[in-house]
């Protein structure tokens, strides 16, 4: 634990050393803000107390960022050389995947954090729904968590930070869109599969503030795929140099 640890403080310093972090922050806020209070889903005027609009936007938001975050995560350490420093220390290939991982989680969670008072706000105007609020955030993290793993498998299979960043919109587009629209298209059986594949579906469930089993064994799995495929694409390239 102590190695994941280590390597996740040093990507968190690394993200705010070179004002992604602050980028980031800034920019999604400016962006989350912006479509929630003033353009589009006027939170003032939308006749209730809710922050459905502010998840709504920050949904589709953390989709594009978080590719843009961990596209480098990997690919540019392939690229420089210094994947083979750190694996050359005491450190396994699944604590670098996990540390990556977790840093990148935590300046998610951080971002979010900086939107409480967007919480504050709109409980002061009227009463609010709290336990829908706070499932939001958790579904919005159970969201990033996908997304980051999907990210980093991207960006271990190549040392091109753009290719990365497409292939994690790719695949993403896949769960966030794809596979919803096919559901759609479908009955029985199969139509019912598509839309368990689909991520909206399990974002929409717990965002609504219904925490089901099947939600998170869903997120899980896609998590833990994701970090596992990650890692065995660095086991195997070890194995052939």
């Amino acid at each position: 634990m102590k190695p994941i640890w280590i390597i996740a403080k040093r990507e968190l310093n690394a993200f705010f050393d070179s004002l992604i972090a602050y980028i980031l922050i800034i920019v999604f806020l400016g962006i989350s803000g912006f479509f929630s209070w003033l353009y589009g889903s006027d939170i003032f005027f939308s006749g209730q107390a809710s922050l459905q609009p502010f998840f709504s936007i920050a949904y589709w938001t953390l989709f594009f960022f978080i590719p843009a975050i961990t596209m480098r995560m990997l690919a540019e350490e392939k690229k420089t050389g210094t994947i083979e420093l750190l694996l050359t220390k005491s450190v396994t290939d699944w604590q670098v995947v996990m540390g990556k991982f977790t840093a990148t989680l935590l300046l998610i969670i951080i971002t979010l954090a900086f939107t409480l008072p967007y919480y504050i706000t709109v409980s002061s105007i009227g009463p609010i729904d709290h336990g829908a609020v706070w499932c939001g955030y958790l579904g919005m993290i159970f969201m990033s968590m996908a997304l980051i793993s999907i990210g980093l498998f991207s960006s271990s299979i190549t040392n091109n930070q753009i290719v990365s960043f497409l292939l994690s919109l790719f695949i993403g587009v896949f769960f966030l869109i794809i596979f919803d629209v096919l559901a759609n298209n479908f009955t029985g059986n199969f139509g019912q599969l598509l839309s368990y594949m689909s991520l909206s579906t399990h974002y929409d469930s717990i965002s609504r503030g219904v925490i089901d089993t099947k939600d998170l064994i869903y997120f899980l799995s896609i998590t833990f795929g994701g970090l596992i495929l990650a890692e065995s694409v660095l086991s195997r390239r070890n194995i052939v140099e």
